[in-house]
């Protein structure tokens, strides 16, 4: 392994030792900045909003707000979630500093932050935090015993490894919890990447295993030895994907259940030993699991009968290599970008430390970051607004299913026992997550890493057995983000995306129900989109619509489905609208109700127009600013494949084309761009 000067070696560690290292012209914050709900020099109103809608209202942004070079893509969202990980940059500074006055949450956050900040500790280990994995790795002896090394291995990283072990909300009990096996074990970020023949996808492969090659010699190989284990790990990797489902595949719920017992799950993989598995995973009283896929884990069966055992270490070696690459020294972290940050995303560097160090922190102990965040940015004013706001926007959605042309009434029946059922989570857990009993080491970053993903995968499997927890959160507080769960039927804000510009108080409500508003709109939508629309009020998978409305609401989608599959995502390549209908059905059933939520809102009142802009049109430039944002090529061909959101440009244009009360906002004449003379609906 190539390593670091001693000297430059020591410079690094005087540097950096301390987590209050400083990024050229970055620094930790202590308030957030203030940006309008609706900024008028976001706009361009040269551009005509009924030929380019998205254009009049991020036109300003897009040209004054290059992509920073340590990113891939760079937007509204993403300035504000940058702004976010600044204040919690010095929030964690400030928890760093060992004194008697730290909470608990305050003492672990900071002491993971400081481990990490420690770049000096981590140059100084080089690969050898990763050795002990290698060496149970090379240490096995048998196909048979392949199944205890994954179980001893794969808690502390997920899905990086053949397939994941968790739990989830049992879709047709929604009060059990059940244990869940999914498939996984792959590099590249989508299963196509792996089949695909064109020209791009070929070059992907071959750059794929050049990085896997050079990632086998910072492990230890021999040259000749990391070429060939490369090749043989791309072959497993790929047979895997072969069998695996796609992102459009795993969208219907009924195509990821399939419920089976240990010995159900021992018959189809004979060669892998369950027990001794789930033993070494700490689960060994596990008896009944959600096998996700079952055709993967038969091919998973057929590569274990035919690859030979050296086949199979080469292929953890790599995964294992790829996978911890960020948490060691340089060269790790360094091959790791070039491949995954620069090639695959157009990154043009990589992100500062203080960012990365922050991300790892939300994610392994965001409850606990949580809290620091709460407390310093999030006011409980907001919180009683939003929650206003919300039972707002549910009203319009009780009036546009109790009116709905197309749904006969026993379907509005159901669907309205489903939207009462409906629970709203906003800003932060009513109960943080205990994290006491995880052990974190000032001076041992990766394995701190190590036990936050062992702590994570113990909390996920001890709920098997157990009664669901309806007040959990997937998101963490300073998450610039939003969704719906249609097992808990609940929607959840994080306090992040509840702060200015998205959602800002001190305007008139017209830009704040046009954003926010469409936000919960949106979330609520997807009770009702092709997938939530399979799960009744209390989260169990069951067909509760009459034959006639769903095969009413298919016809419906399907319009979206064509009008957005004619877009262009990057180049030649289409919008899958396949996989982003359900988003895209959100899209224009959250916006229709926070159109009627605002209405309401404002019924009344005296409404008068604002920087050059009536009520109505603050709404919509209110809705569509979110969307701002710039993407490197590169990304958007990644995104295109695997993100189930339309391109930004769409998500407002194709939006806004199919609502009325847009074309009547700005006057729009029958058959421009916005005013097209067919349109869709759903909700």
């Amino acid at each position: 392994m190539t390593a670091r000067p001693p000297l430059a070696a020591l410079a690094l560690a005087a540097a950096l030792h301390a987590p209050s290292a400083r990024a050229a012209g970055e620094a930790p914050l202590t308030r957030l900045p203030y940006t309008p709900g609706l900024d008028p020099a976001a706009m361009d109103r040269a551009a005509d909003p009924c030929v380019d809608f998205y254009a009049f209202a991020c036109g300003g942004w897009l040209a004054k707000n290059p992509i920073p070079p340590d990113e891939s893509r760079w937007g509204v969202y993403g300035k504000l979630a940058h702004e976010n990980r600044q204040l919690l940059w010095g929030l964690l500074e400030e928890a760093a500093r060992p004194g008697p006055s730290r909470g608990d949450a305050a003492r672990q956050a900071g002491d993971y932050f400081a481990a990490c900040m420690d770049e000096g500790a981590v140059e100084r280990a080089g690969a050898a935090p990763l050795e002990a994995e290698l060496r149970q790795v090379r240490a096995l002896r048998s196909k048979r015993s392949l199944a205890a090394l994954l179980g001893r291995l794969q808690p502390s990283l997920g899905d990086e490894l053949a397939f994941d072990l968790s739990s989830e909300q049992d879709m047709k009990d929604a009060t059990r919890v059940l244990a869940v096996l999914s498939a996984g074990g792959l590099g590249l970020p989508d299963r196509d990447y792996y089949l695909k023949d064109d020209a791009r996808s070929e070059e992907i492969r071959a750059r794929y295993a050049s990085y896997l090659e050079g990632l086998l010699r910072l492990a230890g190989e021999p040259p000749e030895a990391a070429r060939a284990g490369a090749r043989t790990a791309l072959r497993l990797e790929t047979a895997l994907a072969r069998a695996a489902l796609s992102r459009v595949d795993k969208r219907d719920p009924y195509r990821v259940y399939h419920r089976l017992g240990l010995g159900q799950l021992q018959a189809l993989t004979p060669s892998f030993d369950w027990r001794a598995y789930l033993a070494a995973a700490g689960a060994p009283r596990l008896r009944v699991f959600n096998v996700t896929e079952p055709a993967f884990f038969l091919e998973l069966e057929a590569r274990l009968a035919e690859e030979p055992l050296e086949a199979w270490r080469t292929y953890l070696v790599a995964r294992l290599a790829d996978a911890r690459a960020p948490y060691l020294s340089r060269p790790f972290q360094e091959a790791h970008f070039a491949f995954h940050g620069a090639f695959l995303e157009g990154v043009k560097e990589d992100r500062a430390r203080w960012k990365k160090c922050v991300a790892w922190v939300d994610r392994d102990l965001g409850e606990a970051l949580g809290q620091l965040f709460v407390a310093r940015a999030f006011a409980p004013a907001v919180k009683a607004q939003v929650e206003d706001l919300t039972r707002r926007v549910e009203r319009a959605m009780a009036r546009r299913i109790a009116e709905s042309p197309w749904m006969t009434p026993a379907t509005q029946r159901a669907a309205l026992a489903k939207l009462a059922l409906l629970r709203n989570k906003i800003g932060y857990p009513a109960r943080w997550r205990d994290y006491r009993r995880l052990r974190l080491d000032r001076g041992d970053f990766f394995g701190n890493v190590a036990r936050t993903g062992r702590f994570e995968t113990a909390r996920q499997l001890a709920k098997v057995g157990r009664p669901v927890d309806r007040e959990a959160w997937d998101m963490t507080a300073p998450t610039v983000n939003a969704y719906y769960n249609p097992q808990l039927n609940d929607m959840n804000f994080p306090a992040g995306v509840l702060l200015p510009p998205l959602w800002d108080p001190s305007l008139d409500l017209a830009p704040g129900y046009g954003n926010t508003g469409g936000t919960i709109g949106h979330e609520l939508t997807h009770a009702f989109d092709d997938e939530g629309r399979q799960f009744d009020g209390r989260g169990n998978l069951r067909g509760w619509w009459t034959p006639e409305d769903a095969a009413e609401f298919e016809r419906r989608t399907a319009c979206l489905v064509e009008q957005f599959g004619r877009y262009p995502a990057v180049d030649e390549v289409k919008v899958n609208s396949r996989l982003t209908v359900g988003e895209d059905v959100a899209d224009l059933g959250g916006t229709t109700l926070a159109y009627l939520a605002w209405q309401e809102a404002t019924r009344g009142q005296p409404l008068a127009p604002r920087d050059g802009l009536t009520p109505a049109q603050r709404f919509f430039v209110g809705n569509a600013q979110w969307a701002c944002e710039n993407e490197t090529d590169e990304a958007k061909r990644v995104h295109a494949v695997t993100d189930a959101h339309s391109p930004p440009r769409w998500r407002v244009n194709g939006l806004f084309a199919n609502m009325p009360e847009f074309r009547e906002a700005f006057a729009c004449r029958a058959g421009q761009p916005m005013a097209p003379e067919h349109v869709c609906r759903v909700w």
